[in-house]
C-alpha cells in the first residue's frame, strides 16, 4: 500500500499524498471536520471540508472513532502551528479497520486498568514517546561500544552458574542434567569472552525472582554488561561516566520532541557530563547519618538512602568500595581496606537511584574459590569460571546498566514499568 510517512510530510508541501494510520481524535465544526491521525512516525491534523469531498466521504466521518485505522488522501499544507509544521487538506478518506468502543478513553483510568490493557495503552502519546526514547537508548548503547572497539557477545539465558543471590533465581528442569536457571546476568560469560577479545559486552533480558514491588524493580528487564581486560576499578568508573553521558547526550540530541511530550525538565540532563563525583561507601554512610538516615555501616544502601545522598549533587555520582559481605562473590577485595571490595554503584539524581553496578573482578584463583565456598555455592558449578584464573589470569573489570531504570530517568518517568512494552512484575504476567 503506497503511502508517505507523516514524519516525511514537511518535505512534501503542496504535494498530493496518501497517509495510512489510526485516528487519535475527531471533531466537527459545521462543514469542517478535523481528524488527528498517527502512524507511528508522527501525528498529523487532517482537515476535511464538506465542499471538497464527496457526500460519501463526508458521511464516513460519522463512523470514525478513536483508533480506527484509515487511509487519507490529500494535499500537504504548511502550518507552523501544527506538529511537524504541516497539515493535510483531505480529498478522500477510507476506513480500513473500524474501532468500536475503544476501552481507553481520554478520561482518567487507574493504573491496574491501564496495565490490563497494556497492548492498547501502548498507542497513547506518552507511551509512544517513552518507546521512542528507549529505542534511541538501545541504538546508542550499540554505537557507543562499537565506536570503542568492543565486540558484542551473546550469552546464555539458561545457565547452571549463578552470578547473584541464589534466592532470586527462576529455576527449571533441564532435561537429564538437573536444574538450570534463567540468567540473572551474562557477566560470568563475558569475563571468559574478554580473555579472547579484550573488550566485550552482552546485551539482553535478565531475570530476578526477587519479590520486590518497588517502582525500580521488574522481574524481567534488559541489561547491558561490558567487560574489559586489564582494566581496574578506576578505569571502570571512567568508562561508566563516559557511557552514561553518551546515552543522555544522544537522547537530548535525538529525542527532543519525545522529551517535550513527556514534559521532561532538560536542565538536570544537560548537567550529565564527566567527571561524576566519587564517594566511598564509608563516607556515604557518614553523610547519610548527618542528613538524618539511620543507615548502619555494613548494610546496603536502600532507595531512600540513594535519593537522599544524590540531593547533595547536581549529576550522577559513584558510591564505591562497599562492604564485602553485602556484595557478590566475584568482586575483588580492596587492598586498602579488606572489609570492602573494589566496586561501585552509579546513582542517578532526581530520585532514580542505582542505574549501574560494577566492580573489578577477583582474578586470584584461591581467593575466588574461597569466596564461592563462603557463600555456600557449589565450586563444581564454577569449574569453568575458576579456569579463567588458572590459564593466564589478568585484572579485569565490568559493570551492568539497567536499561529500564536508565530510560525512566532520562524520560522523568517515576515507575520503570512504563519503560518496557510488556512489564513483568511479581503480580503481573498478562498481557
Amino acid at each position: 500500500m503506497k503511502h508517505t510517512d507523516i514524519k516525511a510530510l514537511a518535505g512534501q508541501v503542496d504535494a498530493s499524498v496518501t497517509v495510512l494510520g489510526w485516528v487519535v481524535t475527531t471533531r466537527t465544526s459545521g462543514k469542517i471536520a478535523f481528524v488527528v491521525v498517527r502512524d507511528g512516525s508522527g501525528y498529523l491534523q487532517c482537515v476535511v471540508s464538506k465542499r471538497d469531498v464527496t457526500e460519501e466521504v463526508w458521511a464516513r466521518l460519522a463512523d470514525l472513532a478513536q483508533e480506527a485505522s484509515i487511509r487519507v488522501v490529500g494535499t500537504v499544507r504548511a502550518d507552523p502551528r501544527q506538529a511537524g509544521g504541516v497539515e493535510l487538506t483531505v480529498t478522500d478518506l477510507t476506513i480500513i479497520g473500524p474501532s468500536v468502543d475503544f476501552p481507553i478513553s481520554p478520561k482518567e483510568h487507574g493504573t491496574s486498568f491501564l496495565f490490563e490493557h497494556r497492548h492498547l495503552w501502548l498507542r497513547s502519546r506518552k507511551q509512544v514517546a517513552i518507546a521512542k526514547v528507549r529505542h534511541r537508548v538501545f541504538q546508542a548503547i550499540h554505537d557507543f561500544f562499537d565506536g570503542r572497539g568492543f565486540s558484542h557477545v551473546s550469552t546464555p539465558i539458561l545457565t547452571g552458574s549463578i552470578g547473584e543471590e541464589a534466592g532470586n533465581l527462576f529455576a527449571t528442569e533441564y532435561f537429564d542434567l538437573g536444574q538450570a536457571y534463567l540468567a540473572q546476568t551474562g557477566q560470568l560469560y563475558v569475563e571468559a569472552a574478554c580473555a579472547a577479545l579484550g573488550r566485550v559486552y552482552c546485551f539482553g533480558p535478565t531475570f530476578r525472582a526477587e519479590k520486590s514491588k518497588t517502582r525500580r524493580h521488574l522481574t524481567e528487564f534488559w541489561m547491558v554488561e561490558p567487560e574489559v581486560a586489564f582494566a581496574d576499578s578506576e578505569d571502570n568508573m571512567r568508562l561508566q561516566e563516559d557511557f552514561v553521558s553518551y546515552l543522555v547526550a544522544r537522547a537530548l540530541d535525538q529525542c527532543g520532541e519525545e522529551l517535550k511530550e513527556l514534559e521532561r525538565d532538560l536542565a538536570p540532563l544537560e548537567r550529565v557530563v564527566p567527571p561524576f563525583p566519587r564517594i566511598s561507601y564509608t563516607d556515604a554512610v557518614a553523610t547519610l547519618n548527618r542528613l538524618g538516615s539511620d543507615l548502619v555501616w555494613g548494610h546496603d544502601l536502600g532507595g531512600d538512602d540513594e535519593t537522599l545522598l544524590c540531593k547533595e549533587y547536581d549529576r550522577p555520582i559513584f558510591v564505591k568500595n562497599y562492604p564485602k559481605e553485602v556484595k557478590a562473590f566475584y568482586m575483588k577485595e580492596n587492598p586498602d581496606d579488606p572489609r570492602t571490595v573494589l566496586n561501585n554503584d552509579c546513582l542517578a539524581p532526581e530520585g532514580f537511584g542505582e542505574i549501574i553496578g560494577g566492580s573489578q573482578r577477583e582474578d586470584d584463583h584461591d581467593r575466588l574459590l574461597a569466596r564461592i565456598v563462603a557463600q555456600g555455592l557449589d565450586p563444581n558449578a564454577y569449574g569453568w569460571y575458576l579456569d579463567l584464573r588458572k590459564y593466564g589470569t589478568f585484572p579485569h573489570s565490568g559493570f551492568g546498566l539497567g536499561v529500564e531504570r536508565t530510560v525512566a530517568w532520562i524520560c522523568g518517568v517515576p515507575h520503570i514499568r512504563e519503560t518496557i512494552a510488556f512489564p513483568r512484575q511479581i503480580h503481573r504476567l498478562y498481557p
